[in-house]
């Protein structure tokens, strides 16, 4: 379904709307929408998380929840615009099962079935964004995008070869500050999350200098 709506020079809303009736998986019974990607087309960064949590399922846009509004804010902080960036997850549905209380929706990790139901989708938007830099976010996007061997805590922060953009880096999952109950150590991760996002910021520098070189150059040759 993917590969033949890609012939059709589809746009992201294009995507979104077929996206919005997937049943690949089993998830869609659950889930109370689907959660595609945001962000303009012409995005330089791409970053891809897990899946959409509570919030998100229910407003149909990712990265809108308490991890979200922690990534916007170190964003801010490591000099990265906002209107740079286009948000996805590689599952676009929340799975989620109830506390012992019945009332809340708990988080529960993807199976490796529903992240691959999800992957033309994400193929599809990397296809189309084209980012100069694309980060994983947590071990779940990482390994789904540069094999299960790749491990965020060994490798992060660090150029990672794949065909997948120009330049493609790895970090935590912005949920996983949140989750953390000592304020001290909390702070210090947060510290170097905007570090790693701060690599971002100098790869999306140097990737506009080489296409300025190459503008140059190709002005003197004609």
């Amino acid at each position: 379904m993917v590969a033949e709506l890609l012939r059709q020079n589809p746009t992201l809303d294009d995507l979104r709307q077929v996206a919005a009736h997937c049943k690949a998986c089993d998830l869609w019974k659950t889930g109370t929408q689907t959660v595609f990607g945001e962000g303009v087309a012409t995005a330089k960064v791409m970053f891809v998380g897990e899946q959409p949590g509570d919030r998100e399922d229910l407003a149909g846009r990712p990265f809108v929840g308490p991890a979200g509004l922690l990534l916007d804010r170190a964003l801010a902080q490591a000099g990265i615009e906002r209107s740079e960036v286009y948000v996805t997850n590689v599952v676009k549905h929340f799975k989620w099962v109830r506390d012992e209380r019945g009332k809340r929706r708990i988080h529960k990790k993807p199976r490796a079935s529903e992240i691959n139901a999800c992957r033309p989708w994400l193929d599809a938007e990397i296809a189309l964004v084209k980012p100069e830099v694309l980060v994983c976010l947590g071990a779940t996007a990482a390994q789904s995008l540069l094999g299960r061997d790749f491990s965020v805590s060994r490798q992060r922060g660090e150029l990672a070869q794949s065909e997948l953009a120009p330049h493609v880096i790895a970090t935590v999952h912005p949920s996983s500050l949140l989750r953390m109950p000592d304020e001290k150590n909390r702070h210090a991760e947060m510290e170097r999350f905007i570090e790693d996002l701060k690599k971002v910021g100098r790869l999306l520098k140097r990737s506009a200098r080489t296409q300025d070189a190459r503008t140059d150059i190709q002005k003197l040759a004609s």
